[in-house]
């Protein structure tokens, strides 16, 4: 704790009911020789993992009894985190400044999300902000499982097919030449394979084929960024994506399980539906399943059941509509929803490992192929030459 002296410190921890023992005092000279270097894309930026420790950290301080900002400083000033830290601060500031605790956090949306935030003034209006703080950690623990399942599965293909590129590339562009000069010096004429790969060489060294390729790769990108800023653009490209094989049915599963684990833990918490579903369609990630999502928060606000805006969706299957039934003629509707999320992260694990298993054979396929043909067609020429001398 900064202060001027250890009086003063003691002083700001008995008015947080807390007696002090021991002190002992940190000289700083009035100098800060920490090195806090903010560099785009290499840290700096607060991580789920942080926010799930935080929270369950903060779950169970309240949970002992400690006092909110008693609990919050403790917190910032334990966190390893900087940008963290700094937030932590500024909501506690706020606090004593009188704002509530979800209006404090709502200040911060880059950290703290519209689910966070709402389920965070739940549990303060209901009196039960522990067991709200575990269960967002639970849910922010099964999201993160979520996305590195499928980001992990995304490695492996990422990874060969870098390695294939740079592999063909170096061929291409400083192996093939050299064959090039020797095969032109022999004479003769070349396998119609052999002479593609050679004009294909000759094009990316002497006539900037690489420059076209690289505008080429950066028009799509910039497209493709274009497409994300853009709503109607977003829209196209989710869609898209929900058509793709295997892919799509990954994406499916995956926003079914993020949308009932989510909505599940809102309603348990107290919640309103219209609330839950207006918070789960934003944080949806993917522009259809939000389309859906509101397709139904309107239709309830009409007075018609959940149920009926969900029969014929191209996102949520039969299976789902049929539990969310059962779960709201049983007023059960939160337990049906966790089972729902339960059931489709066992099958999203399912899905990646289908996915997983499906792309390996293919990738050794592309890199054999692309690697492999590339010597058959240096070697073609030896051999006609071999059986001419034979």
């Amino acid at each position: 704790m900064e202060a001027p002296n250890a009086e003063a410190v003691a002083a700001k921890l008995r008015s947080q009911d807390i007696m002090p023992l021991e002190g002992k005092i940190k000289q700083s000279m009035g100098l800060d020789w920490s090195l806090d270097l903010k560099i785009p894309g290499l840290g700096g930026g607060i991580s789920d993992k942080d926010l799930v420790v935080f929270t369950r950290q903060f779950a169970t301080m309240i949970d002992a009894g400690l006092p909110l900002v008693q609990c919050l400083e403790i917190l910032s000033s334990e966190m390893e985190n900087r940008a963290f830290q700094s937030v932590l601060r500024s909501v506690k500031e706020q606090v004593e400044a009188g704002s509530t605790f979800a209006d404090a956090l709502g200040k911060h949306p880059k950290v703290f999300d519209a689910l966070y935030v709402n389920m965070i003034a739940a549990g303060e209006v209901g009196g039960i902000l522990d067991t709200i703080l575990t269960r967002l950690a639970t849910t922010i623990e099964k999201s993160m499982r979520l996305k590195k399942q499928i980001k992990g599965a995304m490695v492996y293909p990422g990874v060969v097919l870098s390695i294939a590129i740079v592999v063909v590339s170096v061929l291409l562009i400083f192996v093939i030449p050299i064959f090039s000069q020797m095969f032109t010096d022999m004479g003769g004429t070349l396998p119609k394979f052999t002479q593609m790969i050679m004009d294909l060489s000759t094009w990316l060294t002497k006539s900037f084929g690489w420059a076209y390729i690289v505008g080429v790769a950066g028009t799509l990108f910039g497209v493709f960024r274009a497409m994300k800023v853009n709503p109607k653009g977003e829209l196209l490209l989710d869609k898209f994506y929900l058509l793709l094989p295997v892919v799509g049915d990954l994406i499916k599963k995956t926003s079914v399980a993020s949308f009932t684990r989510t909505l599940g833990t809102m309603v348990a918490s107290g919640v309103p539906l219209l609330d839950g579903l207006d918070i789960t369609a934003r944080v949806a990630g993917n522009r259809v399943v939000e389309g859906e999502i509101k397709r139904v928060r309107q239709a309830i606000s009409e007075g018609k059941t959940m149920v009926e805006p969900l029969r014929g969706s191209k996102v949520f299957p039969p299976m789902v509509v049929q539990m969310i039934g059962v779960g709201e003629q049983t007023g059960a509707m939160d337990a049906m929803l966790q089972k729902i999320a339960d059931f489709y992260e066992e099958e999203v694990d399912d899905s990646v490992a289908t996915l997983t298993s499906l792309m390996e054979p293919m990738l050794m396929v592309f890199l054999g192929v692309a690697v492999g043909g590339i010597a058959i067609a240096m070697y073609l020429p030896i051999f006609n030459i071999a059986n001419i001398i034979g």
